[in-house]
C-alpha cells in the first residue's frame, strides 16, 4: 500500500533590523508587534548584524536558529515597505522584510519563494524592526 502523501510543511521565518544600540527588549517589542514570536522556524538579519549581542540573546532565548543573510540576498527581495535610510544602507526597502523573505526562501527545500504575512512592524522605542514571512516546503 502506498503512504499518504504528507502535507507541505510551513516554514515561517522572522527578519529582523535593528540599530546597533537596540536592546533585547527592543527586539522582543518588534517581534510581538509583527505577531511572532509563535510558530518560528528561524530568525533572520543581515550577516553584518548577526553577531550582536541582541539578536544573539533573541536567538538563545526562543530556541531558535539564526540566518545570518548576506547583502545580496537581502537586495533581491521585494519589500512592502520602502524606508530611504534601508536603501541607502542595504539596498533594499526594509531589511526585517528583505531577511524574512530571503530567509523563508533559503529554508524551502523546494527552491519556492516566500511571502510577508504582514508590513513590518517597528518597536515602540523606534530602534528595531521585525516581519515575518512563510513559505510552504513540499517535504517536512
Amino acid at each position: 500500500m502506498k503512504a499518504a502523501p504528507q502535507p507541505p510543511a510551513t516554514i515561517t521565518v522572522a527578519g529582523l533590523g535593528f540599530r546597533a544600540t537596540t536592546s533585547l527588549a527592543a527586539l522582543r517589542d518588534a517581534l510581538t508587534l509583527a505577531g511572532g514570536p509563535g510558530n518560528l522556524t528561524a530568525l533572520a538579519t543581515p550577516k553584518a548584524k548577526a553577531q550582536s549581542p541582541a539578536i544573539t540573546a533573541l536567538a538563545a532565548e526562543l530556541n531558535l536558529p539564526l540566518l545570518a543573510i548576506a547583502p545580496s540576498h537581502l537586495q533581491a527581495q521585494t519589500t512592502l515597505t520602502q524606508s530611504p535610510r534601508s536603501l541607502v544602507l542595504y539596498g533594499t526597502g526594509s531589511v526585517a522584510e528583505a531577511a524574512a523573505l530571503a530567509g523563508a526562501a533559503m529554508l524551502n527545500r523546494a527552491g519556492q519563494g516566500a511571502h510577508l504575512i504582514a508590513p513590518r512592524a517597528t518597536s515602540t522605542d523606534g530602534t528595531a524592526t521585525a516581519a515575518i514571512a512563510s513559505s510552504e516546503s513540499p517535504h517536512p
